[in-house]
C-alpha cells in the first residue's frame, strides 16, 4: 500500500469511540499505508468492537499507563501480534485523565491534581519508555494537548497538567534525539467527543471556536487534527522536533 507511512507501524492509544481524536489518528494512519494496534483500558470490549470500524481492523493491547505491570509487558504483547522482531515507528499518546475535583482550581486537592498530572503528561514519559526497545531511529512521538498558553474557563488543573505534557515533550525531544527519535504535539481545537463529556462548561468553553477561529472549525469533525499527527508521524518532518503544531483552525494565534 502507498502512502507516507507505507510500511510503518504505529501504536495508538486513547481509541474509545469513532468520534475521538485517537481513531482518526488511527485511520487515517492506515490510509497512509501504516500497521496499527490499538490499546485500551477499562472497556476493552469497546475499543475491539471501535477497532473493528476502521479501513483494516486493528488488534487491541489492554494498557493502564498508571499500571507499571501494564508498561513493562508492552513491548512482548505488541511483539505477540507483530512478531519476534518487530518494530514500533510510531507512538500515539492520546490519554487525559482528571478527577472531576480537578476543574475547581481553588478547590481541587493534591490527590487529584496528581492523578491528573501522572495520566495526562507523565504518561507521555513511561509510554514512550515503554515502546523505547522497540523504536528505531527515525521514529516518532506524537501527542495531543490543548494550548496550554492560555487559561481556558472552565478548564482549571487539567490546563496545568496540559502544560505538563507540553514541556514533558520537549524534554523527551531532548534527550531522544540522540537516538534518531523525534517528539512532537499537535495542540487540537475541542472536539465533543466522549472526553468532552467529563468536562463541566465545554459547551462555554468551545463556543470560544464559533467566534474566534479565521478559517473556521468544526466541533464534530477529528478528521483534520488525525491528519496532522499523521504529518508528524510521517518521514517529512524528519528534523522537527520538541515542536507544537496547532490544528485548531488559527484560535491560538487571535489576538483579545
Amino acid at each position: 500500500m502507498s502512502g507516507i507511512l507505507a510500511g510503518k507501524r504505529i501504536l495508538v492509544t486513547g481509541v474509545i469511540t469513532d468520534g475521538s481524536m485517537a481513531f482518526h489518528a488511527a485511520k487515517v494512519a492506515q490510509e497512509q499505508g501504516a500497521e496499527v494496534i490499538l490499546t485500551g483500558f477499562g472497556r476493552l470490549s469497546l475499543v475491539e468492537r471501535i477497532a473493528k470500524r476502521l479501513p483494516e481492523p486493528a488488534p487491541v493491547i489492554e494498557l493502564d499507563v498508571s499500571n507499571q505491570e501494564h508498561l513493562d509487558t508492552l513491548a512482548d504483547n505488541v511483539r505477540a501480534h507483530w512478531g519476534a522482531d518487530a518494530q514500533i515507528d510510531g507512538v500515539v499518546h492520546s490519554i487525559a485523565f482528571g478527577p472531576q475535583g480537578v476543574f475547581n482550581f481553588l478547590e481541587a486537592d493534591w490527590e487529584d491534581v496528581s492523578t491528573a498530572l501522572h495520566v495526562s503528561a507523565y504518561s507521555l514519559k513511561s509510554l514512550t519508555m515503554a515502546c523505547l526497545p522497540m523504536m528505531p531511529a527515525g521514529s516518532s512521538v506524537v501527542g495531543l494537548t490543548f494550548d496550554a498558553q492560555t487559561a481556558w474557563p472552565k478548564y482549571d488543573w487539567m490546563g496545568v497538567a496540559k502544560a505538563a505534557l507540553e514541556s514533558t515533550s520537549r524534554y523527551l525531544a531532548r534527550d531522544l534525539g540522540k537516538k534518531g527519535i523525534r517528539s512532537n504535539l499537535i495542540a487540537a481545537g475541542p472536539i465533543k467527543s466522549m472526553a468532552a463529556k467529563s468536562i463541566p462548561g465545554f459547551e462555554e468553553l468551545a463556543d470560544v471556536w464559533n467566534h474566534r477561529a479565521p478559517i473556521g472549525w468544526q466541533l464534530d469533525d477529528p478528521d483534520p487534527v488525525g491528519r496532522g499527527v499523521v504529518a508528524l508521524l510521517s518521514d517529512f518532518f524528519p528534523r522537527t522536533t520538541g515542536e507544537i503544531v496547532h490544528v485548531d483552525g488559527g484560535v491560538h494565534m487571535m489576538g483579545a
